[in-house]
């Protein structure tokens, strides 16, 4: 295996450091163990290029560097010059700062939305604290098998066509052609694969180039709240102006008689009739839904479609289906199209009339649990394409020519039988419904209120959990007071219950879940909407779930903070 080769394997998948050593690593998926990663370690003779077999070696995890998953969001991070920002809420404030004539425009734009966030604030505690992480949503483990050795096959290809090189800035053709096969099937209409589809760096790159494509200032753009907040910035920097569509929460018993329960997020359509205008440039759509897992009925997008009509021939929506293999609880079928490729899911483009208004964004991130590998997509009809295709040369060159090729490797084998069941889709939704399952018992019995997904249609891996009174009376009562309600992360730098509970069950407790307060816009966040709700990842091991079933059992029955042991 020639050395180069080798070793992009290694530095694609982040085991190889970059340093002089000349060593090359093979390894076969099945070598990859829960406790360390095995790999054939082959030495590789640098005057002869013939490499020895020694054997296998294994890396446990604390030989491993600590990764820092937050995002640097707040410019603060391991890469700033010493002496800049030490995360200090003076030097985090002065970050933020942007009335100096320095700053440029983008800077500007962000105004103090430059500071830190609920992630760096987050991170750090998962990094000072012993945690169960339930927070960011990554998965805690391996892409399936079929995904990484297409990788390995596509790193060490040495055919003319080896993908170690520059591709089509609009996307590797391999990967166009595929996409396009598959969503001309999930559109029930033919997807030109050079004029219809754009390849990014992931799906937040796809979603500010066709922001950047559409918006000028003075534009509108739609949120459902609450929202996935990196949407809110996006927006700024096209010089486009957020408008917040509240959705309404229904609890399943209206909250009769003091019992707080689960409930529903719905649309209600005469908020979304109010604010549509001839100003509304976009509505960014997106289901499944980050943070509160609901799956958006076919009536509501109906509803959707019909106020883009309304507001005129320059309304669009940008629907964002990355979760859209993972709907763990399908809706009734009546909710659904006719002959959907993808079970419990409705591509908002495939409404009557929408293909021409639709920007439909999508990865292989969630679907694949490879969210490192950043390889993001748009699919809309070529006078919303082609901008995006003329933006790209200037953001970057091309996304990565390898990964693009491997996940278009990676993609038909997704549809073959996979560990007995007859797609890696219907594997990945059960693994899925059971980790849900076994997640949503333990956030029940430590006292939280959750969906009922008999009855609620749900997707993603995210559980919107409700704070029930109990819970109230477990945060001991200092957390809600200063100094713990000052933090410049939180919405206005107060900390609300949302927060506080989950930093107390963090630091305490040793379980670590996000406030939902960033999901809400800062001023409805200060009202109080999101007081009650934190949201719970279970894209994680059985074995994380089961240290944070641990963590949290008891909670309910605390007092202040204090276990109230029963007599």
């Amino acid at each position: 295996m020639p050395q180069c080769l080798a070793s992009s394997v290694l530095l694609a998948i982040g085991l190889l450091p970059l340093s002089s050593s000349v060593r090359a690593f093979a390894f076969p998926s099945s070598s990859i163990t829960k406790v360390g990663l095995q790999y054939s370690n082959l030495q590789l003779n640098s005057s002869t290029g013939i490499s020895e077999d020694l054997g296998l070696t294994t890396l446990d995890k604390e030989d491993l560097e600590t990764v820092d998953r937050a995002p640097c969001f707040d410019g603060v991070c391991e890469s700033s010059p010493d002496g800049e920002l030490n995360g200090s809420a003076s030097n985090i404030s002065a970050a933020a700062d942007t009335t100096n004539n320095n700053a440029g425009e983008a800077i500007l734009r962000l105004g103090t939305m430059t500071g830190p966030t609920v992630w760096s604030e987050f991170g750090r505690i998962s990094q000072e604290y012993d945690v169960a992480n339930l927070g960011q949503g990554f998965p805690d483990w391996l892409p399936p098998d079929f995904a990484v050795e297409s990788l390995v096959s596509a790193t060490v290809d040495s055919t003319k066509q080896s993908p170690h090189q520059y591709t089509r800035t609009a996307g590797h053709p391999d990967l166009v052609r595929q996409l396009a096969r598959r969503y001309s099937k999930h559109m029930h209409q033919t997807i030109d694969p050079m004029n219809e589809v754009a390849v990014t760096v992931g799906a937040s790159q796809a979603l500010y180039l066709s922001l950047q494509t559409l918006v000028k200032p003075g534009d509108e753009v739609i949120l459902f709240e609450p929202f996935f907040d990196l949407y809110v910035n996006q927006i700024k920097l096209a010089g486009g102006t957020p408008v917040y569509i509240p959705l309404t929460f229904v609890p399943y018993n209206n909250d009769d008689d003091g019992v707080v329960t689960g409930g529903e997020w719905v649309l209600e359509p005469d908020k979304l009739e109010k604010v549509i205008s001839s100003k509304t440039r976009a509505i960014i759509l997106n289901s499944p839904h980050n943070p509160t897992g609901k799956v958006f009925t076919r009536s509501e997008m109906e509803v959707i479609a019909e106020n883009v009509i309304n507001a005129g021939p320059q309304c669009v929506v940008i629907s964002d289906e990355v979760y859209k293999y993972i709907v763990h609880s399908p809706p009734p079928k009546h909710e659904l199209l006719e002959g959907s490729s993808c079970p419990g899911h409705v591509h908002f483009a495939s409404l009557p009339d929408m293909w021409d208004r639709t920007i439909t964004v999508s990865s292989a991130g969630k679907t694949f649990s490879a969210t490192g590998w950043q390889v993001g997509w748009c699919i809309a009809p070529s006078h919303l394409i082609s901008p995006i295709h003329q933006l790209l040369p200037y953001v970057q060159f091309c996304a990565s020519t390898v990964i693009q090729e491997a996940l278009a490797r990676t993609l038909p084998r997704a549809d073959e039988p996979y560990e007995g069941y007859d797609s890696y889709y219907e594997y990945l939704n059960s693994k899925y419904r059971r980790k849900r399952d076994l997640l949503g018992k333990a956030l029940s019995d430590a006292g939280f209120a959750i969906p009922d997904y008999d009855k609620t249609p749900g997707g993603g891996f995210f559980i919107f959990a409700r704070i029930t009174p109990e819970l109230r009376k477990a945060l001991p009562s200092n957390r809600m007071e200063s100094p713990f309600t000052k933090n410049p992360a939180a919405p206005g730098g107060e900390t609300r219950l949302d927060w506080a509970l989950c930093q107390w069950m963090a630091e305490e407790k040793g379980v670590l879940c996000i406030p939902s307060s960033p999901f809400f816009s800062r001023e409805r966040a200060i009202e109080g909407a999101s007081d009650e709700f934190i949201r719970v990842a279970f894209c994680k091991t059985d074995e994380t779930i089961a240290r944070a079933a641990g963590a949290l059992r008891g909670l309910k029955s605390s007092v202040n903070g204090v276990e109230v042991k029963s007599q």
